[in-house]
């Protein structure tokens, strides 16, 4: 069990337990540093930094995932240390949930015309407070039976290219970094091997003020992994990591501290942070 995990979402975008829950469970599991990284959402920050006043020995770092568009495909930029009361954060969060909640509709009516009738009501009543995302509209057509789990939503009708897609209004990868920059966030690549050139698009992010790379995640290998870190001190980024929990699909999902990351990976954004603060 890792001591640190930087990616980890709760029901204020699609994840499962609450921001309070998220908390507690990490302190549970004995980690040291964790990150609530919702997608395009930070209504999920001030509870969750509230609750772990609860659990001194837990540090938890105020960050968002932002989903861009790039040539190469979706990209997402993870902020941590956000200022997230920021108005102008504020602001485009909410558009790009408006955004969400008009692409989870139009995704409603394409299934609907596959055949594949979920209510529109009833994924509302799954993303509750939180906003709607793909994964809600998983669950809804895997409680009418029409899929046996969640992955294959994905596979068959709602991943990218799938019947069903619709895409959305996003920023672009580097619009999103400045964003980052401007609430006084520092920018980091998530998951860098969803796009087929990961240096090029690292050396472009770079170059407006991204500051790491998630290299330690779910889904890489131990060669993925050290090439990553290869690719970090090449670049000289912050080498950072995380489960990406949701909580949705327990058979085959990491849960919280289940990607061994080390304590230095928190550690170095921390003093990065901290270098960063006027003195």
């Amino acid at each position: 069990m890792s001591r640190v995990d930087l990616h980890i979402h709760s029901n204020a975008s699609d994840g499962r337990l609450s921001p309070e829950e998220v908390v507690r469970e990490s302190a549970r599991r004995g980690l040291a540093v964790i990150a609530l990284t919702d997608h395009d959402a930070i209504s999920g920050l001030a509870p969750a930094l509230a609750e772990a006043k609860t659990f001194p020995g837990l540090r938890v770092v105020p960050g968002v995932e932002l989903s861009t568009d790039a040539d190469q495909g979706e990209v997402h930029i993870l902020g941590y240390f956000i200022d997230y009361n920021d108005g102008e954060l504020v602001a485009r969060l909410e558009r790009m949930r408006n955004s969400r909640l008009e692409r989870a509709q139009a995704m409603v009516a394409k299934l609907r015309d596959l055949g594949v009738n979920i209510d529109w009501p009833r994924v509302q009543e799954i993303a509750g407070k939180g906003s709607v995302g793909r994964p809600h509209l998983a669950q809804a057509m895997l409680e009418k039976g029409y899929i046996g789990s969640l992955k294959e939503a994905f596979s068959s009708y709602i991943g990218r290219g799938g019947p069903a897609y619709v895409e959305r209004r996003k920023l672009t990868p580097a619009a999103a970094v400045e964003l980052i920059l401007r609430v006084k966030g520092l920018p980091v690549l998530a998951h860098p091997l969803t796009v087929s050139d990961p240096e090029a698009l690292v050396v472009k992010l770079k170059a407006v003020g991204l500051v790491g790379i998630e290299a330690y995640y779910k889904d890489y290998s131990a060669d993925d992994v050290g090439k990553l870190l290869m690719l970090a001190e090449r670049h000289n980024l912050v080498a950072t990591g995380g489960s990406d929990y949701h909580g949705l699909d327990t058979e085959i999902e990491i849960m919280i501290g289940g990607v061994q990351v080390p304590l230095s990976a928190a550690e170095h954004l921390i003093a990065l942070a901290q270098s960063r603060i006027p003195s």
